[in-house]
């Protein structure tokens, strides 16, 4: 009880300080995924990011971007256009690189099972270099390219943040039930053993049931306690 109010008081500090990101407020397209964590008590956000493509001016060493040592020419987490690129590029005195960074969010959890319902990690992410010392290195041509590739990459973005927060009020939903009945999951699981292991005996039904295949239907897997919070591929 303890550690829960001291997370409470945590949370409501954080949650209480002024906004201090660039924009000074939450992406339109990730407001309603913060907004479901946060009224959750088991869970805060300290940052989050919808999604953006960007033009960085720094020096680099290989293709490391050090974010806090660069200006920022351009950004936007809305699809980009080549001519708004050219002009940012004009204004580039170092390695100017454009990014494709996809959601980020950062999350304090109550307890280490908080977590791991929110374990996703994503690739899905573009680094190109443009100039360097301020030289254009590309042809327009290929920005174009390298733009629509990174449009599409904020579409696939956008779904997959509808699905991951249809997946989490889904996983917490189920979560909050099984909170309330916890008897009653012990039984359906029992029950769902009890039937399989009988259907799994009416398909041996006709073969010899030796004591080593009849263990093995015993052991085989109940799919409804390995149920996968998110797919695979997200």
């Amino acid at each position: 009880m303890e550690r829960r109010a001291e997370f409470s008081r945590w949370k409501a500090q954080c949650l209480g300080k002024a906004d201090l990101s660039r924009k000074g407020s939450v992406d339109e397209d990730v407001a309603e995924l913060v907004q479901l964590l946060n009224g959750r008590e088991q869970f805060f956000t300290t940052s989050s990011c919808a999604g953006r493509i960007l033009l960085l001016d720094a020096n680099i060493n290989g293709f490391e971007v050090q974010k806090q040592n660069c200006c920022w020419l351009l950004v936007t987490h809305k699809p980009c256009v080549k001519d708004d690129v050219i002009a940012a590029l004009k204004k580039a005195n170092g390695d100017a690189t454009l990014k494709f960074e996809p959601l980020i969010l950062h999350v304090q959890c109550r307890e280490l099972q908080d977590a791991q319902i929110l374990a996703v990690r994503s690739t899905h992410g573009l680094e190109v270099p443009l100039s360097h010392k301020g030289k254009l290195m590309v042809t327009e041509e290929y920005i174009d390219f390298l733009l629509e590739i990174a449009n599409q990459k904020m579409e696939e973005n956008k779904k997959r943040i509808e699905r991951f927060y249809n997946c989490l009020q889904h996983a917490l939903e189920r979560e909050s039930i099984t909170d309330l009945y916890p008897k009653e999951k012990i039984i359906k699981k029992s029950n769902s053993y009890s039937h399989k292991k009988k259907r799994n005996r009416e398909k041996a039904d006709g073969k010899c049931v030796t004591e080593d295949n009849d263990k093995e239907l015993e052991n085989d897997d109940d799919p409804e306690v390995n149920v996968t919070i998110f797919p695979e591929d997200y």
